[in-house]
C-alpha cells in the first residue's frame, strides 16, 4: 500500500512538472497573435491634449528653420550631413542654425540676432526652411544686438506661411501654461511644454546692456530653439526663446524669452529702419558682482561716452589711472537703482529725448542730476 501511494505521489509530481515545463510552449502553440491584432478602439482624446494638438496645428505653418552660413564655403557641399544632433553652430561648415516665426503677410521673419550674426558680419548668406519643405533666400532687414532680436525678409515663395497671432506679456502669470516650437538639434518643428516659471528676469545682451522683464520657463529649449516662440495656451506668442542656463549646453528646465511686448515695439523699427533707436544716458556699467563685492549698492560708472548725455550732465567714470571710483548711480525718476537692469527699465519708460532724474552718489555725498536720453546706439567709445 505504501508503495503504491509513492507511485501515485512521483507521477502526480513528475505529471505537474511536465505541465510546468510545458506551459510557454503550450501558450505559445494556442495563443500566438501571428497575424495583426485588431485596434483597440481609443475614444476622443482629453481636452488638455485636444487643445495642444489643436495649437500645434495652428502654429507650426509659420515657425520655419534658419540656416544662416558665415560664408560662401563650397566644400561644405561634400561635408557629411550632420543636421541630426547639431546644435545651433554646426562645426565644420560655419552654419548658424537657429528659429524664427512669420511676422506679417510681407514675409518677415523674426529670429534671434546670434542666430544671424555671423552672416551678417562675415559677409555670409542666409536661408529659411519652411513648414512646407521649401528652402528660400532670405535677406537680413535690420538687427537689434541689445535685444537679441533680428528681422529677415524671405525671398519669392509659393505659398506665404500665415504669421502668428500675437499675444501680450503684461498679464502673464507664474504657473501658466507654455508651449516652444522650434527646431533643436535640428529636428524640426519640435514641440515641447512647460510653465511660466519667473517672470521679471534679467539677461545680458549685446553692447553692455541688461534685458529686463524677461519670461523665464521650464518648457524644454536647447540649441537651435534659439528665435522660436513661446506661446500661451490660446496659441499667442507671448516671447522669442532666446537663451538657457545649463552648464552641459542642453536642456535644464530654465530656459528665457525676451517679452512679447518688447518685440512688438522693436519689430516694427526694425522693419520700417533697419535698427532700432536705444534710449539710453551714455554709460559703461562696472560688473554688478564686483560692485556687490566692494559693499556697493548701485549702478557703478566705469566709463562716460564722449558727448553722450551723461559726458554733458557731468557725470564721472573710474579713473583708469588710480582706479579711483567716480559715480554710482542710486535712483532714477523716485526709484532705487540697484542693479543695471533698474536703470534700464526707467531709461526705457522715458523713451528718447526725455529728462530723467538720476539720483549720484560721489565721495560719500548724493547729488541729483537731471539727464536727457539720446540713442546711444549713435554713440561709440
Amino acid at each position: 500500500m505504501p508503495d503504491r501511494f509513492v507511485r501515485i505521489a512521483l507521477g502526480v509530481t513528475l505529471g505537474l512538472l511536465i505541465a510546468f515545463v510545458a506551459q510557454p510552449y503550450i501558450l505559445a502553440f494556442l495563443y500566438s497573435a501571428d497575424a495583426p491584432r485588431s485596434v483597440t478602439a481609443r475614444g476622443d482624446l482629453a481636452a488638455a491634449e485636444k487643445t495642444t494638438v489643436d495649437l500645434f496645428a495652428r502654429a507650426s505653418p509659420s515657425v520655419v528653420h534658419v540656416f544662416a552660413q558665415a560664408a560662401a564655403q563650397g566644400r561644405a557641399l561634400m561635408e557629411p550631413d550632420e543636421e541630426f544632433g547639431q546644435g545651433e553652430q554646426q562645426q565644420g561648415s560655419g552654419t548658424q542654425t537657429g528659429t524664427g516665426f512669420v511676422w506679417d503677410a510681407a514675409g518677415h521673419v523674426v529670429t534671434n540676432n546670434h542666430v544671424v550674426e555671423a552672416a551678417t558680419k562675415g559677409g555670409g548668406s542666409i536661408s529659411v526652411r519652411l513648414a512646407s519643405g521649401e528652402v528660400v533666400g532670405a535677406r537680413v532687414v535690420g538687427t537689434a544686438p541689445s535685444y537679441d532680436l533680428a528681422v529677415l525678409q524671405l525671398g519669392r515663395v509659393a505659398k506665404m506661411p500665415p504669421p502668428l497671432a500675437v499675444g501680450t506679456s503684461a498679464d502673464l502669470k507664474v504657473g501658466q501654461s507654455a508651449f516652444a516650437i522650434g527646431n533643436p538639434f535640428g529636428l524640426d518643428h519640435t514641440l515641447t511644454t512647460g510653465v511660466i516659471s519667473a517672470l521679471q528676469r534679467r539677461l545680458p545682451t549685446q553692447e553692455g546692456r541688461e534685458l529686463s522683464g524677461v519670461i523665464q520657463t521650464d518648457a524644454a529649449i536647447n540649441p537651435g530653439n534659439s528665435g522660436g516662440p513661446l506661446l500661451d495656451s490660446a496659441g499667442r506668442l507671448i516671447g522669442v526663446n532666446t537663451a538657457i542656463f545649463s552648464p552641459s549646453g542642453a536642456s535644464a528646465g530654465i530656459g528665457f524669452a525676451v517679452p512679447v511686448d518688447v518685440v512688438n515695439r522693436v519689430v516694427p523699427d526694425l522693419i520700417k529702419n533697419g535698427r532700432v533707436r536705444n534710449p539710453g544716458i551714455g554709460i559703461i556699467a562696472g560688473q554688478e558682482a564686483t560692485a556687490a563685492r566692494l559693499g556697493i549698492d548701485g549702478v557703478v560708472v566705469l566709463r562716460v561716452l564722449p558727448g553722450s548725455p551723461a559726458a554733458q550732465a557731468g557725470l564721472r567714470g573710474v579713473d583708469p589711472r588710480t582706479g579711483t571710483i567716480g559715480d554710482v548711480i542710486v535712483g532714477a525718476n523716485g526709484r532705487p537703482v540697484h542693479r543695471l537692469s533698474d536703470l534700464t527699465a526707467v531709461v526705457e519708460e522715458a523713451g528718447l529725448d526725455r529728462p530723467v532724474n538720476l539720483l549720484v552718489e560721489r565721495d560719500g555725498r548724493v547729488r541729483s542730476v537731471r539727464v536727457n536720453t539720446a540713442d546711444v546706439a549713435q554713440t561709440r567709445l
